[in-house]
């Protein structure tokens, strides 16, 4: 979505917000576009969430909230459906996109496509909800079986696995650096070549301090979510505690 469209959006949905003390939401919105609307001064002292259907989804929705609603998810802009198959019809990411692309549903429509052997779930809009589930029976020439709703774990966090390494500093190029095994020359390159998200936003500073228990993503590796700073070795460096979708 181009930058000034999505600041009207935007604007449109605070102010709309505001004079009718009802939820509007935009999106399903890109980590660089989160990046992008956290930066617009209007959003200073106005109530408001980021929400993707999950804990730590990528694509989400910008939702501006009235006073008297806490939680992004009693808004209800968001549904999920399953696509169950046989497992030895290998479906991607692509194949699942290009089916909803050919139905008309727009990139804004359309949020996580998780995917494993045998099993998709997407979260989607609610206005276009009802037509995927009466439209889509196939997916990439291959029969499918669409549900709504999800189970748990979801496709892609079903091995979480604990770590832990040393660090200098809790800056987010020294913490790069230790979760993908790399100097902190490379991180820095990576992050500044927008490739790192902190909490579903771009980071585009590599001195940033993340919080202890905040989730990094890192395109085309992997998610990570951190477990706390530990102890302080003898050598002075700090023992990062973290977790990995393996």
């Amino acid at each position: 979505m181009e930058e000034k469209i999505l600041s009207a959006k935007v604007r449109d949905a605070l102010r709309l917000c505001d004079t009718t003390g009802m939820f509007k939401a935009v999106g399903f919105l890109s980590a660089d576009e989160v990046s992008f609307v956290l930066n617009m001064p209007e959003l200073k002292n106005k109530k408001h969430s980021f929400f993707g259907g999950f804990d730590n989804a990528e694509r989400v929705f910008f939702i501006a909230l009235p006073d008297w609603l806490d939680s992004p998810e009693e808004t209800g802009v968001i549904d999920a459906f399953t696509f169950t198959y046989r497992s030895c019809d290998k479906l991607s990411h692509r194949d699942f996109l290009g089916t909803l692309m050919s139905f008309g549903i727009t990139r804004e429509s359309v949020g996580d496509i998780l995917c494993e052997e045998g099993r998709t779930v997407i979260f989607i809009s609610s206005n276009v909800s009802s037509y995927v589930l009466s439209q889509c029976d196939k997916v990439g020439g291959v029969g499918v079986k669409v549900t709504p709703g999800f189970s748990l774990p979801l496709p892609g966090f079903s091995k979480l696995g604990d770590f832990s390494a040393t660090i200098a500093s809790l800056r987010l190029d020294c913490i790069v650096a230790a979760l993908l095994n790399t100097s902190r020359e490379k991180a820095k390159a990576i992050i500044l070549d927008k490739r790192v998200s902190v909490n579903s936003v771009v980071a585009d500073k590599f001195t940033l301090c993340p919080s202890e228990f905040a989730s990094i993503s890192v395109k085309g590796v992997g998610k990570f979510i951190l477990d706390g700073a530990g102890e302080v070795t003898k050598k002075g460096r700090i023992i990062l505690n973290y977790k990995k979708y393996v």
